[in-house]
């Protein structure tokens, strides 16, 4: 069972040109998967599954408290391994066919307040890696770029005289987005007095580095988040998407277009960008409540 599981992650690598990261989470759900076929269904064979078996699982998921939007996340992985089993005529039948998903309970997301906001980037660019994490904060706020996005850029995707940068987001799909004054000055200042001594003699492409020189990762990023937050006095829980989601909901309360802010995101459906609109109507209603004077 395990040879074909490998099978399919070389597949998703090579055929499906999937990002590291997507292929890891496969695996993550997959191997659990695997796991709990074998120990507690007694499975020898992938065709030996039944419809009932998965369900069972994802009964099993439901039980150690897992959210619907996981067990959906777990479903889909299921439904994609299993298509291939068949295609590389493993098995004959897709036991995950006609299962229901979850309905997703929609969260609406986190948001700092532009006094937070304004705290986290405040932040004085004293030395090189303060100057770094101005820049990177800086830059999340002023394009809404993931996180991934963000420790990927290369230096040669920055475009500081037109005011833009070159990003490449899921699915390798290219978007442009513009730069504000704030952001182009931060990065520009850390090009110049930040990134240098940082890299020293090390030929890194990557914009954004760890202290030693070489590109940082989303851990580090989040862990650098966390300390700056807790120094500057910001007790609101942050996550690395917390900027990126305080980034479309502000441009959203000040008028921005819907479709302007789904194209600066990368979504690939507008409905996905909806749920900020969501966000700015409850702020709103908060606003009313905690000032007018018969709310």
């Amino acid at each position: 069972m395990q040879y074909a599981l490998e099978d399919f992650f070389h597949y998703l690598t090579v055929e499906r040109g999937l990002s590291p990261n997507t292929i890891q989470s496969y695996k993550r759900d997959l191997t659990q998967y695997l796991t709990y076929m074998q120990k507690e269904e007694g499975m020898q064979e992938w065709s030996q599954i039944s419809r009932s078996h998965i369900m069972k699982y994802i009964h099993h998921l439901n039980d150690h408290g897992k959210s619907s939007a996981t067990i959906a996340r777990f479903l889909s992985s299921i439904r994609l391994y299993h298509q291939f089993l068949i295609r590389e005529k493993v098995t004959e039948q897709d036991p995950s066919l006609h299962i229901e998903t979850p309905k997703k309970e929609r969260k609406l997301p986190k948001v700092l307040s532009s006094e937070d906001v304004d705290k986290l980037l405040n932040i004085p660019a004293k030395d090189p890696l303060s100057a770094r994490n101005k820049a990177m904060f800086e830059m999340l706020y002023a394009t809404g770029l993931r996180v991934t996005e963000l420790v990927s850029l290369k230096v040669s995707d920055l475009h500081l005289t037109m005011g833009f940068v070159r990003c490449l987001g899921k699915g390798s799909k290219e978007r442009i987005i513009p730069l504000g004054d704030m952001a182009k000055e931060a990065v520009e200042n850390y090009l110049e007095t930040g990134r240098a001594p940082l890299v020293k003699h090390k030929k890194t492409e990557e914009l954004f580095v760890n202290h030693h020189g070489n590109a940082l990762s989303r851990q580090g990023f989040w862990k650098i988040l966390k300390a700056v937050a807790r120094d500057m006095g910001i007790t609101k829980e942050l996550t690395p998407h917390t900027l990126r989601h305080s980034f479309a909901t502000h441009l959203l309360e000040n008028g921005a277009d819907l479709r302007a802010v789904q194209e600066m995101l990368g979504h690939a459906d507008i409905s996905t960008t909806q749920i900020y609109t969501h966000v700015s109507k409850t702020r709103l209603k908060d606003v009313y409540r905690s000032y007018h004077p018969r709310a």
